[in-house]
């Protein structure tokens, strides 16, 4: 719920005023014996805004926050937060931030106003305060009918919100959430993305990782990509897929024989590697020249007698910024991260 609590905080709002940037960090790195987990990141995070890190699992993404978050002190670089130097002052960094991490936090045997009131007293909001600022973010985060239940009887989604409620507790102006969604059903994710977008409405800084390309592109005004400890590309979503370039023509046939038929007509068209969902039967081929190279695309399939149940052109998706950054699609690295 709340990885770091300093002994001398106290409610945010009488807090020192943030500075812009809230976060920034010039050449972090981070080595485990002759691992190099994170090896010379930069991060710049405005005021009110939301940065994604977006990455395999193993890139450096949660190293990053860690030491962003004081848990880990960085082996080379600097970084400073509300202002903050995290090195040199850890203790007020804490102060004026929240975090969350990968994996809901909450006592199971506590209900969920008890979580939250335990919270408040850690930061030493005083008994008043503490049940105050409880009740307010259970009604906020929709779990006021759940606030006397155990929280070994929430469901997934119930638990991830109470231990983000918790992290805003101090009223943090700069928030730190490590794949926030993670193992959440759509509905549930769905219905975090809300709170999230609500609360960076209000004025919070935000910075998450995740592994979800819908999440970054719904909810992030920046996302850097991260792989292997370095940052290997930046930029608002449609920057990344302008970097990416082209167009897509994109068919969908009835039955899988057809694939191959189509992949050989289509392939003097491509201006770059044609991908193949074969579980959906949908043929991707990367083109240049617009609406008159969808026709042509066309004309070859009906030579060859395929008829298309979908066809299209489109921009570059996520999926394919991600396939082009880092060589593989990130369905296939999700698939990785859950065998390893």
């Amino acid at each position: 719920m709340v990885s770091v609590v300093s002994p001398r905080v106290g409610d945010m709002a009488t807090s020192v005023a943030v500075q812009s940037p809230a976060v920034q960090a010039q050449g972090l790195v981070k080595r485990y014996g002759d691992v190099t987990a994170v090896a010379g990141v930069d991060l710049v995070v405005p005021e009110g805004t939301v940065l994604a890190l977006l990455g395999p699992n193993g890139a450096g993404k949660t190293t990053t926050v860690r030491m962003l978050t004081t848990l880990l002190v960085p082996d080379e670089g600097t970084a400073t937060v509300a202002g903050v130097d995290v090195v040199k002052d850890p203790q007020e960094v804490r102060r004026r931030i929240g975090l969350s991490g990968q994996y809901a936090a909450v006592d199971e045997n506590l209900t969920g106003f008890e979580n939250l009131d335990m919270v408040g007293r850690l930061y030493h909001l005083g008994r008043r305060r503490s049940r105050e600022r409880a009740n307010e973010l259970l009604e906020q985060f929709r779990l006021t009918d759940a606030a006397n239940r155990v929280a070994k009887t929430y469901s997934g989604g119930m638990r991830r919100r109470l231990d983000l409620a918790g992290a805003l507790v101090a009223n943090p102006p700069v928030l730190f959430l490590d794949e926030p969604t993670t193992g959440l059903d759509p509905r549930s994710r769905n219905d975090m993305w809300e709170l999230l977008t609500t609360m960076v409405a209000a004025g919070t800084t935000l910075l998450l990782t995740t592994q979800y390309l819908e999440e970054a592109e719904r909810l992030a005004d920046d996302i850097v990509v991260i792989d292997h400890g370095r940052v290997i590309a930046r930029g608002t979503a449609d920057e990344l897929k302008t970097q990416v370039g082209g167009q897509r023509v994109e068919l969908v046939v009835a039955v899988d024989p057809e694939i191959a038929t189509v992949v050989e007509a289509l392939e003097p068209l491509a201006v770059g590697e044609v991908q193949v969902d074969r579980r959906a039967r949908r043929v991707t081929v990367p083109v240049s020249g617009g609406t008159p190279t969808l026709v042509d695309a066309l004309r070859r399939l009906e030579s060859v007698g395929v008829v298309p149940l979908d066809a299209g052109l489109r921009r570059p998706t996520m999926d394919d910024v991600f396939l082009t950054l880092t060589g593989k699609p990130a369905e296939e690295l999700a698939q990785e991260e859950q065998n390893a």
